[in-house]
């Protein structure tokens, strides 16, 4: 159905997308850090789920839905913004120490992380008109388009989740060998970046 050179193309275009920290992955390396790889591994399986439904409007209803963000566009990204925003000043206002790194996963649950990385995709606009010109590019006019679009989605998702679930891995195994102080700044460092992306996507004007 697609081309096997273009799909090796896409597919190497999906590990550049995927591999370069951004709010996602910098929401997995701090949960990951401070709760533990499982942590950052339910934050990756909400992502896939906020991905899956990103392609699927893409796939099945891309024309409908850009004119409806179109015009919600505006409000869609503040609160995409807002909500990494307030995620960046969690991490800045979190009194957590090494000796109490483990008692973490009481209070962190699975839904919770899970529910976290779903949102951070789904609120998120840049994901929707990001895939609505990046798949695209890769699909053959002359054939099923609905087709090819699911077939890349789903290549970009088995992308993400390989890299994103290492990065979670990672991230966690560090965490074992970090200072109280490391900790800290790493959390700081995070919520920096968080914050930094929400006030970035809240000043993007529309394309």
């Amino acid at each position: 159905m697609i081309d096997g050179n273009l799909y090796l193309t896409f597919v190497a275009a999906c590990i550049a997308v995927v591999i370069v920290p951004g709010p996602t992955v910098t929401v997995i390396i701090a949960n990951s850090m401070r709760s533990g790889a499982w942590a950052g591994l339910a934050n990756v399986a909400g992502t896939q789920l906020g991905l899956a439904l990103t392609i699927l409007v893409l796939a099945f209803g891309l024309s409908a839905v850009i004119a409806f963000v179109g015009e919600a566009f505006v409000w869609i990204k503040l609160i995409g913004a807002a909500y990494l925003i307030w995620l960046g000043i969690s991490l800045w206002r979190s009194k957590k120490s090494l000796g109490q790194v483990e008692s973490a996963h009481e209070k962190t649950t699975f839904n919770r992380m899970f529910l976290q990385g779903f949102l951070v995709v789904l609120t998120n606009p840049k994901s929707l008109f990001f895939f609505g010109v990046f798949i695209p590019q890769f699909i053959d006019p002359t054939r099923d388009a609905v087709s090819q679009t699911l077939i890349l989605g789903c290549t970009f998702m088995a992308v993400a989740t390989l890299l994103d679930g290492a990065y979670a891995i990672l991230a966690g195994r560090a965490g074992r060998l970090l200072t109280a102080a490391r900790i800290r700044l790493l959390e700081r460092v995070s919520g920096t970046l968080l914050i930094s992306g929400g006030v970035w996507i809240a000043l993007q004007k529309r394309a």
